[in-house]
């Protein structure tokens, strides 16, 4: 046996999924323990939705789509992103992925050659950098910091750009931080992406998750140069059907699906009818994505009151559904301070690999219970370090 390519050695697993597996199997041991670990939306998914599938079995749906995705879909899809986001999209600038991640993962497959730079924005979701790696790429991190509400400064992207910047990848609302990107700001990045000749690549997946300030699509600003990604996991709970979408260039768009056909063939088909459902009630998915919004705005105030009352910081986000916390009380390093909370019976995620050196991410995806018996705990701990 000659063992793994270089590039799988090379490649670490996902830590957000890594800790939350860890919590569910300790549960499964019967630990009492409150997880704020999983990125995941803890409603169910819209009965509207899941009737969609139904009727896709019944009529007997169940056979391989084409690679981007079924035309009713992406049809939908088209005129989505030109209502919501201001995109002049056509069907065919468009592609149905297994999850937004996907969508990720075949983009810089597509566009990344050995030794292309892109540009991701620290602390980031644990993917980005993993996912240009394995493309042969090489991510390049600009610091956002905590005193400038985790807002990244375009001046500080500008002198990362090389002659070998390929991509700038950008996340408003942003998982870790919870940060949502002023309007001004992605405006000067698409302008940079313009100016340099590099894709600006747009993770919408939160949009429809934001309490405060608004959301805006850079792609109205620089159409040839950005892809945005996006999918159905957070606004309509629907994390395990697996579906994301994206739309850009047609030619990154036909590469994207290029590679789709060599590895999944496509999405789940039946996942794809009850997407096109989600998408086209509209008036079912704003009450679903309305009633969800503000349960996560409550849940937020709750835990960063909390957090307040027992003495620990937290950078209030404005959009997602997660806090990072600082955790220089609890311990030298976060990765010490998980350690302590997890004993103390409270799974968080350390921001080692979202380079959220000294926080740990909470998410507060979960029950006011929940997170009120989390405090709780917090307290706890604290009182014995």
């Amino acid at each position: 046996m000659r063992g793994l390519s270089q590039r799988v050695r090379a490649m670490k697993p996902s830590a957000t999924v890594a800790v939350n597996a860890r919590a569910l199997e300790l549960r499964r041991q019967g630990v009492d323990l409150v997880a704020l670990t999983a990125g995941e939306p803890d409603f169910d998914t819209p009965e509207h939705v899941k009737e969609a599938a139904r009727r896709a079995l019944a009529q007997g749906k169940t056979k391989y789509a084409p690679p981007a995705g079924i035309p009713e879909l992406r049809e939908a899809l088209a005129e989505k992103f030109r209502k919501e986001n201001g995109l002049a999209i056509t069907p065919d600038q468009t592609i149905v992925t297994v999850g937004g991640k996907q969508a990720l993962f075949n983009l810089f497959q597509a566009i990344l050659d050995p030794g292309d730079e892109v540009i991701v924005l620290a602390p980031y979701w644990v993917s980005y950098p993993e996912m240009v790696r394995f493309a042969g790429g090489v991510p390049v991190e600009v610091e956002t910091l905590p005193e400038e509400g985790f807002v990244p400064d375009p001046e500080r992207v500008k002198r990362a750009i090389t002659a070998r910047t390929k991509a700038l990848v950008v996340n408003s609302p942003n998982n870790p931080t919870g940060a949502v990107y002023p309007r001004e700001v992605l405006e000067a990045l698409a302008r940079l992406a313009l100016e340099h000749d590099f894709y600006l690549v747009s993770d919408e997946i939160y949009e429809h998750l934001i309490y405060e300030g608004e959301h805006f699509s850079p792609g109205q600003l620089a159409p040839e140069h950005t892809i945005t990604v996006n999918g159905a996991a957070k606004a309509f709970a629907m994390t395990g059907w697996r579906i994301g979408y994206a739309c850009g260039p047609k030619a990154v768009i036909k590469a994207m699906a290029d590679v789709s056909s060599q590895s999944t063939t496509s999405p789940d088909t039946i996942a794809q009818w009850a997407t096109l459902e989600a998408l086209t009630n509209q008036e079912a998915s704003r009450a679903f994505i309305e009633m969800a919004r503000e349960a996560y705005r409550r849940r937020r105030d709750l835990l960063l009151k909390g957090l307040s009352e027992i003495g620990l910081k937290a950078v209030r986000p404005n959009g997602a559904f997660y806090v990072l916390l600082d955790t220089s009380p609890f311990a030298e390093d976060e990765v010490k301070a998980a350690e302590r909370l997890l004993e103390g019976g409270v799974a968080v995620v350390p921001g080692t690999d979202f380079a959220a050196f000294g926080h740990v991410r909470l998410s507060y995806a979960t029950s006011e219970e929940n997170l009120k018996k989390a405090l709780e705990r917090f307290a706890r701990v604290l009182q014995r370090v």
